[in-house]
């Protein structure tokens, strides 16, 4: 990582390792908070352990309660050959940099062989229930892996965020990274989209990760989510406008 890209503290819990190897994911509260509902499940599924949290001093004073443990908003989790990076809360838009540098600090102390994340996008004139996935890959291999797997490419068009500085970063630093972009609600949290990013992430990686529960609850997991992110926004100012994904609506 560039030296002069600061990060956010990564507070490992005693005697962690952060040598995780294999995969990374990661998801935010974006768009349809696909991203957090992704990692939540995968994280649930796959019987992930917390390696750590994200901390500074700028961050609001908060516990988030999941079934009776509290927990920092911020953290990561790790398995064998997987870690997960993952934020319950929206910041301002003028921390994406930051969180970006703290994933790939993470990313790289970690021993990750590549990088997968899992964000939203809204396109208004597109039907919901048709929502579609896209994909975008920062090397020739991720790229190669993506058209295997027939994910529709972003051919033209603007990623921003945390995902579009992470997929710039990967392209210059030759990092091998897959952003997964589905088609979610502007509205609502959409568990439906977050399934069709999961579903690729077995797909690319070969994980085992089943999608039942999170398809048979998703309306009480849209909810939850919604609970969350509304009591947290009463503890943060608001993100000065929406992390919107502008991709070119003909994709070449």
């Amino acid at each position: 990582m560039d030296a002069n890209l600061q990060a956010y503290a990564l507070v490992l819990h005693q005697d962690a390792d952060p040598r995780t190897g294999g995969v990374a994911i990661c998801g935010f509260t974006t768009a349809g908070m696909v991203g957090v509902i992704a990692t939540s499940h995968i994280i649930k599924t796959l019987g992930l352990n917390q390696l750590g949290t994200v901390m500074h001093k700028d961050f609001p004073a908060v516990a988030l309660i999941h079934n009776e443990v509290p927990k920092h908003p911020v953290r990561v989790y790790q398995g064998e050959g997987v870690g997960v990076f993952t934020s319950e809360i929206q910041f301002g838009n003028e921390t994406d940099i930051m969180f970006a540098s703290t994933v790939l600090e993470w990313f790289t102390k970690g021993g990750f062989d590549r990088l997968i994340i899992i964000d939203g996008l809204t396109r208004p004139e597109k039907e919901l229930s048709n929502g579609e996935l896209f994909g975008v890959g920062s090397i020739p291999v991720a790229r190669e892996r993506l058209k295997g797997l027939d994910i529709e490419p972003i051919q033209q068009g603007v990623v921003a965020g945390i995902t579009g500085f992470l997929l710039g970063e990967g392209d210059r630093l030759g990092i091998d990274i897959t952003a997964l972009l589905s088609e979610a609600s502007p509205m609502y949290p959409d568990a439906r989209a977050a399934a069709l990013a999961v579903e690729a992430v077995s797909d690319l990686t070969g994980l085992d990760i089943p999608l039942t529960e999170l398809l048979e609850n998703a309306r009480s997991i849209e909810d939850s989510v919604r609970d969350i992110i509304e009591s947290a926004s009463q503890l943060l100012p608001a993100p000065e406008d929406e992390n919107i994904t502008d991709i070119d609506p003909s994709f070449g």
